[in-house]
């Protein structure tokens, strides 16, 4: 649903600025938002033959946090443009909610979509993911530190409305940031099992976009690193190691609670059933790694590279004995119980960007942490700086975003920051 800002309505579909911003990012202008019943109809009957394969827009939360990790992943921030007001901002997430609601249900973007409008107008939809299922398609929206007050000052009237705890992230020691590819007002993580869906996804959302953000920086990934189901098998690093053995689960609602999702009493009251989402890209430096010993390996991560069980003994499972391993391990120093207890969710993504200019592979791993205060993950990565691991990587990309809680149905993402502001 588009909402008339002046005079509180809502109406259905995209609204008329999303898409004028369709037709002026290369395509789609068709404005009638009717139409198009025979592929919606076709769109419904493919999402009904692969439900499995379908996670709902709508809800609590939002999707893709939680959600059993898919296999790829395109991760965009935004920037707004520089003369945007409020009702820019406001009808963007609302436009950008009702395309992100029809294709994780493996539809177009709007009725007409692809094919189903005006020949002389250039589609709604890119059409690049017709005849393909949703594939487990989730999109996730964040907002960060400069959205609510940057150089220009307050742009919409929510400074006073910012998560106090929604700051840049510090200075940690041996990182080598890139400001191209660090922070960003929005950030839009789209995952999926298909990565043409997954870049579908954000090339119209970007699209839709046009002339109220502008994209500053994106990141595709593949190969998931992390877990969030125990039916999911561990996966491995670009290192050849198992990642995430130990990362909150799905169905551990108090982990959740007590973890990754901001409370009912936390402040802001807005902010309530969303996370804290930080991102980095981490480079690593593969041929090094390479030239290493297998036992050097297994002594830097703490754990084996076979089963992935830890070096203290048992299986990849078990409880890792702390003292039975190298103090500046990784295992070791980012165990819970080396952290006063402290755990964030993990939803990591692997990367390769061909070769660089020396002729080493580009590659790395594209980090995704959930946490119900950034303190959290900023302690972790404090304790971490004696990590042994740090010989092999290079933090070079960072963000962090509040993310909101989900959209009922009928509304937007960010709606409750935006009511009685």
């Amino acid at each position: 649903m588009t909402e008339d800002v002046e005079a509180g309505r809502k109406r259905p579909g995209l609204s008329r600025r999303g898409l004028l911003g369709l037709a002026a990012g290369g395509g789609a202008a068709a404005l009638a938002l009717a139409g198009g019943g025979g592929y919606a109809l076709a769109a419904a009957q493919r999402r009904e033959e692969t439900a499995s394969g379908v996670h709902a827009f709508f809800g609590t939360h939002q999707a893709g946090i939680t959600t059993p990790v898919q296999e790829h992943l395109h991760f965009a921030a935004f920037d707004m443009m520089p003369r945007s007001d409020r009702a820019d901002l406001i009808e963007l997430l609302q436009d950008w909610s009702y395309a992100a609601s029809r294709m994780t249900q493996g539809l177009e973007v709007s009725a007409t979509g692809a094919v189903g409008g005006p020949s002389e107008a250039p589609p709604d939809d890119t059409g690049e993911a017709l005849g393909l299922p949703a594939s487990s398609l989730t999109v996730t929206f964040g907002f960060g530190p400069t959205l609510f007050e940057n150089e220009d000052g307050d742009r919409y009237g929510i400074r006073d409305r910012r998560p106090a705890k929604l700051q840049r992230l510090p200075a940690f020691l041996g990182e080598d940031l890139d400001p191209t590819l660090s922070d960003g007002d929005l950030c839009v993580q789209v995952c999926a099992d298909d990565p043409q869906v997954a870049v579908h996804a954000i090339r119209n959302l970007s699209r839709i976009a046009f002339g109220r953000a502008k994209l500053r920086w994106s990141q595709l990934g593949f190969g998931k690193t992390s877990r969030t189901t125990a039916e999911q098998q561990t996966p491995r690093n670009l290192f050849g190691f198992k990642d995430g053995t130990a990362n909150i689960l799905a169905d551990d609602t108090k982990a959740l609670d007590d973890h990754v999702w901001v409370a009912d009493g936390d402040d802001p009251a807005w902010l309530a059933g969303g996370s804290y989402l930080v991102a980095r890209k981490i480079a690593m430096l593969i041929e090094t790694w390479d030239r290493v010993r297998l036992g050097e390996q297994e002594r830097i991560f703490g754990r084996d590279k076979g089963e992935g069980a830890p070096l203290s003994g048992g299986t990849e499972g078990t409880a890792p004995k702390l003292p039975g391993l190298d103090a500046h391990s990784h295992v070791r120093l980012a165990h819970p119980d080396s952290n006063g207890g402290t755990r964030i969710l993990r939803r990591g993504f692997n990367y390769v960007g061909g070769n660089n200019s020396l002729g080493r592979l580009d590659a790395g791993l594209f980090f995704l942490a959930y946490q119900r205060d950034p303190e959290q993950f900023i302690a972790l990565q404090r304790k971490l700086s004696t990590d042994l691991l740090n010989e092999y990587i290079r933090h070079v990309g960072s963000g962090i975003w509040a993310v909101p809680a989900g959209a009922s149905s009928g509304s937007y993402v960010g709606e409750a920051l935006f009511r009685d502001a």
